[in-house]
């Protein structure tokens, strides 16, 4: 017997693809399963004055032998409504109750006589039979800018206008397997034009919220900058569309930093992104767009900068000053063609 009872048997029928995927979610979902609880504590940013502590509370842990039963352990197994949620961060604690969906938040107020320390502190979670930690990255009002990111397609190879390969990225790929857009961990790495100022990250994404443990992952692996905050989407009838503006609106509205966005053609990061700069005159110095797919129409891409490589994108800010020059020339240098050589 395997080390999940009913994920073999759940595993057998193959009837077409979204049928199969649709049997699956519901057989692992009402399988039993031997783990237990698990509470997610999503990365996040905050401010020297307060910290807003976002997660979800798990009924089972969602372990898996393979990258599929993983994947889909995460989207399926049940949540846990009515659980006692511990929390803290620096010395200030607080407890509060998980909602229908499992989920919970809290804002933590820093002490009157002692704000927290600008840098990256881990924060606790705690449940009943589990718990975990998450970084938290306190922003100084003195860093140049926030830099707001796209994941899919952006950072990392998902072809979400390609529904197949969609697929077999979501479901049957994991941090360590999916592949990593070329250039862009070196793109935000040199992104600050003082290596001793260096931009916020958040990541605002579509990628479900049970996937914030696997893009941790994907972004430590490929060397992207550390501190990211992780604003994953929240999958219901509420965010099949516009999820990424309330998410945005809120960041800018709690840091009065300057703004760089960045995304990609393939569904309507240009459309939110151009939503955004309206709204917010003045605060967003840049948008860089990674040509995904859907691009034929250039008005979409209006003040933008459409790239293929993400040299294109690092030399322009750079030459905008959002870039350390000469860490773009190390990152993006050419590499000298292999001579080659007669064998003796």
């Amino acid at each position: 017997m395997g080390m999940f009872p009913g994920i073999s048997s759940c595993l057998m029928p193959r009837p077409s693809t979204p049928a199969r995927l649709s049997a699956l979610l519901l057989c692992l979902a009402t399988s039993s399963a031997l783990a237990a609880p698990a509470v997610l504590l999503f990365p996040t940013l905050g401010r020297p004055d307060s910290v807003t502590l976002q997660g979800r509370v798990l009924a089972d842990t969602p372990h898996g032998s393979t990258a599929l039963t993983r994947n889909l352990r995460r989207l399926a197994t049940a949540n846990w409504k009515g659980a006692r949620v511990e929390l803290s961060f620096l010395g200030v604690s607080a407890h509060v109750t998980s909602g229908a969906d499992g989920n919970f938040q809290v804002t933590l107020p820093a002490p009157a006589d002692k704000p927290f320390p600008v840098g990256n502190h881990p924060a606790q979670a705690s449940v009943p039979g589990a718990s975990t930690q998450a970084p938290v990255e306190i922003i100084p009002d003195s860093a140049p800018f926030l830099v707001v990111s796209d994941f899919d397609d952006t950072l990392a190879i998902s072809e979400v206008t390609q529904p197949d390969k969609l697929v077999t990225n979501a479901l049957l790929r994991d941090a360590d397997t999916q592949q990593v857009v070329s250039g862009m961990a070196g793109f935000y790495g040199c992104l600050g034009a003082d290596a001793t100022r260096v931009p916020a990250f958040a990541l605002v994404s579509g990628s479900p919220v049970q996937f914030a443990p696997r893009v941790g992952a994907f972004l430590s692996r490929h060397g992207f900058p550390s501190g990211f905050g992780l604003y994953l989407r929240d999958l219901g009838p509420g965010t099949l569309s516009d999820y990424k503006q309330p998410i945005i609106r809120g960041l800018l509205q709690r840091f009065p930093h300057p703004v760089v966005l960045v995304g990609d053609s393939g569904e309507k990061d240009p459309e939110v992104y151009a939503q955004i700069r309206d709204e917010f005159p003045g605060r967003v110095r840049a948008i860089y767009i990674r040509d995904a797919g859907n691009s034929a129409n250039a008005t979409r891409f209006k003040d933008m900068l459409l790239f293929k490589d993400a040299s294109t994108a690092a030399e322009h800010a750079a030459r905008q000053g959002f870039a350390r020059s000469e860490c773009v020339s190390a990152a993006f240098a050419p590499v000298a063609p292999t001579q080659a050589r007669d064998l003796p």
